[in-house]
């Protein structure tokens, strides 16, 4: 029995990397890609939870942390929410007034069918801009969605355009090998914006044991782990400068 088990828990793995690695690797068109985030939303909670992905509990915790006041009465925005998990660790640290978007109508749908937003919506961001006036939010999270292949790192300015002065961006990306360009170009653009006086840092932890790496050249230092960041940064009030 022992035996069997093991190998069963090593085969939900081995098909959960599977179908993380075939929607990374997907089509390069956004259409295809989205399509393939539709058909992965039934599956995707347990795929990430054989993956041991801590990156939801890692960004609320640390959000939560920051946060200076109570945080039941804050409006905050979940990008590329996918079925819920952030917002689920947000609720257990008293975020109540939640919104969400994501590109994946697939995935809305579980995340509607959790009952924890009051309000989601289709946004595909990188292409257009976040369905919400300016200085809007308390706090805005992206949790799992800047990385090569995803939402291009110059969609931060949108995000700190919708969030407060004094409000919160939460920010995370992945270190493993084929991230570290997109990692270098999301840094050195908060880099540019703190310079500017947009933005200010709060928070920066890097996480060794991220989740389990999908393939042996992402292992970071032979753990069999990816490692990755949480960025907490607040909002100054100058709007942030437009890139070129």
């Amino acid at each position: 029995e022992g035996t069997a088990g093991t190998e069963r828990a090593a085969m939900r793995v081995a098909e959960a990397r599977e179908r993380v690695t075939a929607v990374a690797r997907g089509g390069a068109g956004l259409r295809e890609r989205l399509r393939l985030y539709d058909g992965w939303a039934a599956s995707y909670e347990q795929d990430v939870a054989e993956l041991e992905y801590r990156a939801p509990h890692l960004a609320a915790a640390s959000l939560a942390f920051a946060f200076p006041a109570s945080p039941a009465g804050a409006r905050l925005l979940d990008v590329g929410c996918g079925t819920g998990l952030v917002a689920r660790e947000l609720r257990r640290r008293g975020f109540r007034c939640l919104h969400g978007v994501d590109g994946s109508a697939g995935m809305l749908e579980q995340a509607r069918s959790t009952g924890l937003y009051r309000q989601l919506q289709r946004c595909v961001l990188g292409q257009e801009p976040l369905p919400a006036p300016t200085e809007h939010y308390d706090a805005v999270t992206a949790v799992g969605v800047l990385s090569e292949g995803q939402v291009p790192s110059v969609a931060v300015l949108e995000m700190l355009r919708v969030t407060k002065p004094g409000g919160f961006i939460c920010l995370t990306t992945r270190s493993n090998p084929s991230n570290l360009s997109y990692k270098a170009e999301l840094e050195a653009l908060l880099k540019r914006l703190v310079k500017n006086g947009a933005c200010q840092k709060v928070l920066v932890q890097e996480v060794e044991y991220w989740e389990r790496a999908t393939s042996e050249e992402e292992n970071t230092k032979g753990t069999g782990y990816i490692s990755g960041v949480v960025y907490i940064y607040q909002r100054c009030h100058l709007l942030p400068l437009e890139e070129n």
